[in-house]
């Protein structure tokens, strides 16, 4: 495994970092056991893995503080998240509470390395600075939580309004973002800044369903190509099937983790999944070099004009 320092967090963490939400949910989408997942998150960690990232939404929380069970507490980095908008907006100060009590209790531990406001979107940030931005402040300085983290509604905001608006002020610690090959926004609407505000980035949406299922990533590929954000011209293959066979990928998902990993301002890639062979494969990806970087430029060439998608 590699580490690098997330930003001015000065915490040590792996590039590869253990998503415990998105489709699989460490596989409890798919009926596994909790005793399977949790054996995913200790194969995690015993190949290097440091960074969790769970939530209040995903209902993963336990079963992160159980694996996390005889675990010495500093050896682990643990991001987790207040969903948003509030069930109670008349009080965030007390909905906000509760809601760190909760997961503090779930996760068995007295402090959360990273506590994020979950999936905010651009029109509801105001709100987010004005009531919940000064309790996040209280609760850090009582050392409940030590550093904060606003991660956006990628599905909703693909153009990353919401953390441009974020990056204006000096309150946020860390972010989250969507970023993948289909949508490279990111580069310089986010990172960028973040890089001279020496803010933490952790990326989420490295790989979905368009650059895990062929027949997806042909329908995307349809979409932009009428949409005219992509060469319309004909190509033999798969769009995306020269990063194999000019030999530097052995996978599309290996490249499009290579491709995030090493994107300058990118500290943690989030890799989510169920399967102990995915998550083998997922973090080996993770922990390979760059991309030759012909097939990198060729990559930001062919999609530099699209931050319409997701990858989903």
């Amino acid at each position: 495994m590699e580490y690098t320092i997330l930003g001015r967090t000065g915490l040590k963490v792996s590039v590869a970092g253990l998503g415990c939400g998105g489709p699989s949910r460490l596989g409890q989408r798919a009926n596994k056991s909790e005793k399977d997942s949790i054996a995913l998150i200790r194969q995690a960690l015993d190949t290097g893995v440091n960074l969790l990232d769970t939530a209040e939404v995903y209902g993963t929380e336990e079963i992160v503080g159980k694996a996390l069970e005889g675990i010495p507490r500093d050896e682990v980095v643990i991001s987790t998240k207040k969903k948003f908008p509030l069930s109670d907006p008349k009080n965030p100060a007390g909905e906000l509470k509760k809601s760190l009590e909760q997961s503090l209790r779930r996760l068995k531990t007295d402090y959360i390395d990273i506590y994020h406001v979950h999936g905010v979107e651009p029109q509801e940030y105001p709100y987010v600075l004005d009531n919940l931005v000064p309790d996040l402040l209280r609760l850090k300085e009582q050392g409940k939580i030590r550093f904060m983290g606003v991660t956006e509604a990628f599905i909703e905001d693909t153009k990353h309004q919401m953390l441009q608006r974020a990056l204006e002020d000096d309150c946020w610690d860390v972010i989250m973002v969507g970023f993948n090959i289909l949508n490279q926004s990111a580069r310089t609407a986010v990172f960028s800044r973040a890089l001279k505000k020496n803010i933490g980035v952790l990326v989420m949406f490295a790989v979905r369903k368009a650059l895990s299922q062929p027949a997806r990533l042909s329908e995307i590929w349809a979409e932009l190509k009428q949409k005219g954000l992509v060469d319309g011209g004909s190509s033999v293959g798969g769009p995306l099937d020269f990063l194999i066979k000019e030999g530097s990928s052995s996978t599309i998902p290996e490249a499009a983790y290579r491709f995030c990993r090493h994107e300058p301002g990118v500290h943690v890639v989030l890799s989510g999944t169920g399967s102990p062979d995915h998550l083998k494969a997922n973090i080996e990806s993770l922990t390979k070099p760059p991309l030759p970087a012909a097939v990198i430029a060729r990559l930001r060439e062919i999609f530099g004009k699209v931050d319409c998608v997701t990858g989903n």
